[in-house]
């Protein structure tokens, strides 16, 4: 059948491929372009496309060319490009034969000879350009799959790599199945032993691996290519729905076990880089819209760190963003975002911060994401810093405050404890009250960017040459302290110390009111061996193991104890989590190693505190001593039953089994004195009936 025969008009009304009418509509955004044209291709590495010819009026409505094609059908791989302009616009990038992606395309295909240098250099990129593919989303089978939606207050979100979670052999899967969406089903067993509520997941939009130093690759995937298509790579079915299909199969499972799944979006860059780098879609098709551009509108700015940055004050950009999270949402049943760098999206087309912006408002009120959790990461790579200033009341926020002064806390810096009351409290002085609720803050002590919990108590520096940028790259300031020796040793005192502060570090994360969040492994002791910049380690260094030394598997026991403690909570301790959000409450009152006598003091490294709350049957006591020695300290009378009796639930003082008391198992009753270990953390509960 001849193309002239089988094209028609199409439409508008949505972006990109859609199945209909026998054949596939397209449609896309290029306000400049004076033609279009649409390349079909017969196979991934095809370099002779079939080419539809796009002509206004006839394929043009306003800025967006539109065309149906009779017969072709889900699995068509497809290109755009602009043979010619109306008009050349300050900061064009344009390129007459240059194949570009469409920016809503639901799979994105990477062919084998696809090389990133050649997309980088001028001329045709026809051998090995990426190629988008059409995909009938309504041939998948939800099977009648339901979010699970845990309010805030029960959350425990557990920040994830879906490569790097079951890649190493260790995980025990088949090798088609390691570091893929199927090898996360595997182990949703272990997530739900383990008690968390949420994975949030490193990015899973289709990126470039290429975009990293040569002989790296980019294992973390913060370098988008599409907002709509998730990473290919990730599925062990190789079929062009394959990796939308076995995502899709992803969510179902874990929500059968009651986890959520959020997202770590990347809508502040693409993987377009600067001036210097490939075109791929948004650069090709309209520059000026998609990126803020400098002053002279030349070249790209750089305020997210990776060489361009996206313009997500502009209409197009914007809905772009709005439409990506309903795909999500809608289209692949996530659960939420947390969003990198969120405070580039608060900038206007000149890069300045907006003080009502336009794309951090809309995705705060719009109504088919109402009932997603949005988490920022507020702040980008040029100091724009808004934690606490986040536009919109449903934002939640990585709090990086919390995760500096609990690091500094349990290290022993000085003048620390009134900031660590904070902290517990959730940051009232960050999040004021009424204006903000106690989950606004997303508390961590380590993420994926930065040291892990092991490297945390085993490294002063960071060791990052194997990044081949000569230990520039990542954090200098880490808050870490190696307890007497750099890196790994068989010294069995160093090392104890270490797992005990490892538990300090979680035991606060997850009594401190807001939403605690965990990384990968550091319920194993997983280590980087002092790497906290490992975004091009796709090897051993950053991958989970599986088969813990004795230490991980403590750890672990320890964590999954912990956690289990937390989620029946509301039957068995008023943790702070449930509690009031101002601090004058009577609920919470603190104490020194004598009752009611607080050491606010630089030189205090401990504090504790007696919490309880109304529809709780226990009173809670914690103690946190980050002193070098041991203190006696003296017990408050349990606040609604002076002659209870305290009963001791943790103590990260003492080994195990004895730092922590298994669910369900009788307590061990205290006296009114008990004598605190040097750096440790104390947690003890009284029966209030």
């Amino acid at each position: 059948m001849s193309v002239g025969k089988r094209i028609s008009a199409g439409h508008c009304q949505q972006l990109g491929a859609q199945v209909e009418l026998g054949g596939v509509n397209f449609a896309i955004w290029g306000r400049y372009a004076k033609e279009m044209e649409l390349l079909l291709f017969a196979h991934e590495q095809d370099e002779q496309p079939e080419v539809i010819r796009l002509v206004a009026p006839l394929h043009r409505s306003g800025y967006y060319w539109h065309v149906h094609v009779a017969g072709l059908k889900s699995g068509q791989l497809y290109g755009w490009r602009i043979p010619s302009l109306l008009l050349a616009m300050p900061g064009n990038r344009w390129e007459a034969d240059k194949v570009l992606l469409d920016p809503y395309a639901k799979r994105v295909v990477l062919p084998a000879n696809y090389e990133r240098r050649r997309a980088a250099a001028a001329g045709s990129n026809l051998k090995g350009c990426p190629k988008s593919a059409v995909i009938d989303m309504a041939a998948y089978d939800w099977e009648g799959d339901k979010h699970p939606r845990h309010s805030l207050s029960s959350s425990v979100v557990y920040e994830m790599h879906i490569g790097g979670f079951t890649k190493d052999p260790s995980s025990g899967l088949p090798t088609p199945k390691r570091g893929t969406y199927a090898g996360l089903i595997e182990k949703i067993p272990y997530l739900v032993s383990l008690g968390v509520t949420a994975v949030e997941l490193l990015p899973v939009f289709q990126f470039d691996p290429q975009d990293a130093r040569p002989g790296k690759s980019n294992y973390w995937g913060y370098s988008p290519i599409g907002f709509f298509a998730p990473h290919a790579e990730y599925a062990c079915d190789k079929r062009i729905t394959g990796a939308l299909d076995e995502f899709r199969d992803m969510v179902k499972a874990l929500h059968r076990a009651g986890i959520e799944v959020i997202l770590d979006v990347v809508y502040n860059h693409t993987a377009e880089g600067d001036d210097t780098g490939p075109t791929l879609c948004y650069r090709g098709l309209d520059n000026s819209a998609f990126y803020i551009l400098d002053e002279n509108r030349e070249h790209n700015t750089n305020y997210s760190g990776c060489g361009n940055t996206l313009n997500a004050s502009h209409p197009m950009t914007k809905r772009m963003i709005t439409d990506s999270l309903r795909f999500w949402k809608e289209e692949m049943h996530v659960d939420g975002f947390r969003f990198d760098l969120a405070a580039i999206l608060s900038r206007d087309k000149n890069g300045h911060p907006l003080n009502d912006p336009p794309t951090l408002l809309a995705i705060d009120s719009d109504y088919n994401l109402a009932d997603t959790k949005i988490f920022a990461e507020a702040w980008d790579a040029s100091g724009l810093n808004q934690v606490g200033r986040m536009a919109g009341a449903r934002w939640r926020e990585w709090n990086g405050h919390f995760r500096d002064d609990v690091r500094a806390f349990v290290k022993g810096d000085e003048n620390m404890v009134s900031r660590l009351a904070t902290r517990l409290c959730g940051s009232p002085d960050i999040y004021h009250a009424p204006y903000a609720d106690p989950h606004k803050s997303l508390n961590f002590v380590t993420c994926h960017d930065g040291f892990t919990l092991w490297d945390l108590v085993s490294y002063n520096q960071k060791h990052n040459l194997d990044n081949g940028e000569e230990n520039r790259d990542g954090a200098n300031d880490n808050l870490s302290w190696n307890h007497g020796v750099e890196g790994e040793t068989d010294d069995p005192a160093i090392r104890r110390l270490r797992l005990q502060q490892a538990k300090n570090l979680m035991t606060i994360n997850l009594l401190a009111v807001g939403t605690p969040m965990l990384l990968m492994g550091d319920e194993l002791l997983r280590t980087q061996q002092g790497n906290n910049n490992a975004y091009c380690q796709d090897n051993p260094l950053s991958w989970m193991n599986w088969q813990p030394d004795a230490e991980g598997a403590e750890m672990l026991r320890f964590t999954r104890e912990l956690l289990s403690y937390r989620a029946l909570r509301a039957d068995t301790m008023p943790d702070l989590i449930s509690l009031s959000f101002a601090l004058d409450q009577v609920r919470i009152r603190w104490h020194g190693v004598k009752p009611y006598s607080p050491d606010w003091g630089k030189d205090s490294r401990s504090l504790g505190l007696t919490a309880y709350g109304s529809g709780h049957h226990v009173d809670y006591y914690a103690f946190f001593n980050a002193y070098w020695e041991d203190l006696e300290i003296e017990l408050p009378d349990p606040p609604h039953n002076p002659d209870g009796q305290w009963f001791r639930m943790v103590d990260t003082g003492l080994s195990s089994p004895d730092d922590i008391s298994s669910h369900g198992r009788a307590l061990v009753p205290v006296g009114r004195r008990y004598p605190v270990k040097a750096r440790s953390v104390l947690v003890l509960v009284s029966p209030t009936e």
